[in-house]
């Protein structure tokens, strides 16, 4: 072989191997990008401190990848409901946990929901789920009034006392999103929205204090910086956590408590139904609902379980699971509150 003909051969073999690498490795980006569409996409607003766990638990248990998207403390469960509504056309969404239920009902309405009823959702009151199946609720808080019992004794007639006067050490977090939002829907409810809106002004008038999140109402009545506010019983469990000086007690609206499910529900173009399927009965399970009692959110069951595996001091909320204000059908109510908060502040 002449030595012309030797690096024509090395040539051509060099080619070849450059070639097969590139396959090689386009094969192996298929893979991975077709191992990562194979994931199940769970946009999810409740804390991912405690979802991310379930979520795994989910992965060990089935085999199923799962691919979480969270948001903001302060705008998670009205941003994700947005972005939902956004990518309806070409959906990225297989599966909505929501950290309560209003806004996943408010998704019914705009046809971007399939209906599912499974083994979970029969497990679930019907006061706490849609009753044709396009969502579900499990794993409650309660709104609850938060006190430093450094300032103020928490009684009815003490807090009573407080929010009729000046509120410049009482705080509440921004009405327009999370569960400050199905708090002023439920209100819009039972008032009227012309006397929530007097009764929204007149806290404003008064220098109620308004926060990002009801994280930040919990800090300061935690710190000694406000006396009183109002928030949810996740946030008031942290404060406890930390030995802070708090107590609680359930707002009431007509005698029923402003309890908030979390809820799931399948997003309609999914092209993982039966993963989907799988996911939700497994958030609607007695075993996560457990998980979530337990958890540092304490949060409470709806559906039945062994109570006796259920930390005290969630069984101190479990009368107020047949004592709650029925959120089902307030779909109307929460768009009318929710376009008069935006009049209110995205001016």
């Amino acid at each position: 072989m002449n030595q012309k003909s030797g690096r024509g051969l090395f040539s051509g073999w060099f080619i070849l191997a450059i070639v097969e690498a590139v396959a090689i490795v386009a094969v192996g980006l298929v893979f991975f990008y077709q191992q990562q569409s194979d994931a199940l996409v769970v946009y999810c607003a409740h804390d991912a401190v405690f979802s991310e766990e379930i979520l795994k638990a989910f992965e060990q248990k089935t085999g199923i990848k799962v691919e979480p998207r969270f948001d903001t403390e302060a705008t998670k469960s009205l941003g994700l409901t947005n972005l939902i509504l956004r990518e309806q056309d070409h959906p990225r969404c297989d599966v909505f946990w929501n950290n309560q239920a209003l806004g996943t009902a408010a998704l019914k309405k705009q046809g971007v929901l399939e209906a599912y009823q499974g083994d979970g959702y029969h497990r679930i009151p019907a006061e706490f789920k849609d009753p044709d199946g396009y969502w579900t609720g499990f794993a409650a808080r309660l709104r609850v009034y938060i006190t430093n019992v450094d300032k103020i004794q928490t009684s009815p007639e003490s807090i009573e006392q407080k929010l009729a006067g000046p509120l410049d050490h009482v705080a509440i977090a921004k009405p327009l999103y999370g569960t400050t939002l199905s708090h002023y829907t439920v209100l819009c409810d039972a008032w009227g929205l012309e006397r929530l809106k007097a009764w929204h002004h007149s806290l404003q008038e008064r220098g109620i204090q308004e926060t990002s999140g009801n994280a930040s109402v919990k800090n300061l009545v935690a710190s000694g910086a406000c006396e009183l506010g109002f928030t949810d019983t996740d946030d008031y469990f942290v404060a406890v956590d930390e030995s802070k000086p708090v107590a609680a007690l359930p707002i009431t609206v007509n005698e029923q408590a402003i309890l908030i499910p979390n809820s799931v529900a399948i997003i309609k173009g999914t092209q993982k139904r039966k993963q989907a399927e799988a996911l939700m009965d497994y958030l609607l399970s007695e075993e996560v609902e457990l998980k979530l009692a337990q958890s540092q959110s304490r949060q409470i069951p709806l559906g039945p379980v062994d109570w006796d595996q259920v930390p005290e001091a969630v069984k101190e909320y479990r009368p107020y699971v047949t004592k709650a204000y029925p959120l089902a059908n307030l779909v109307k109510q929460r768009e009318e509150t929710l376009a008069w908060l935006k009049s209110e502040y995205l001016k």
